[in-house]
């Protein structure tokens, strides 16, 4: 998320844990979207930097922070055992 300021970060955050939300059917509040969507970033940023993928600008970042909130919900569901 290099290159973004930080309202541009927040905003990522908050519209990438949005549509994880959305994509494992889960109801959640604004606040845990942006909380889910800006630690989904840095994870979906760690992974693509694991598998030397690189994403550029907005939609690259927006993408990747979207994959990585996917992955955080995914993980956190198998955790507490709550399917969705």
């Amino acid at each position: 998320m290099q290159g973004f300021g930080w309202l541009s970060f927040l905003l990522i955050g908050l519209i990438a844990g949005w549509i994880a939300e959305q994509v494992m059917s889960r109801s959640h509040g604004l606040l845990t979207n942006l909380i889910v969507g800006v630690i989904g970033a840095y994870l979906g940023a760690f992974l693509f930097s694991l598998l030397g993928l690189t994403a550029g600008g907005f939609v690259g970042a927006l993408v990747v922070a979207t994959i990585g909130s996917i992955v955080l919900l995914a993980i956190v569901g198998a955790v507490s055992g709550r399917r969705g």
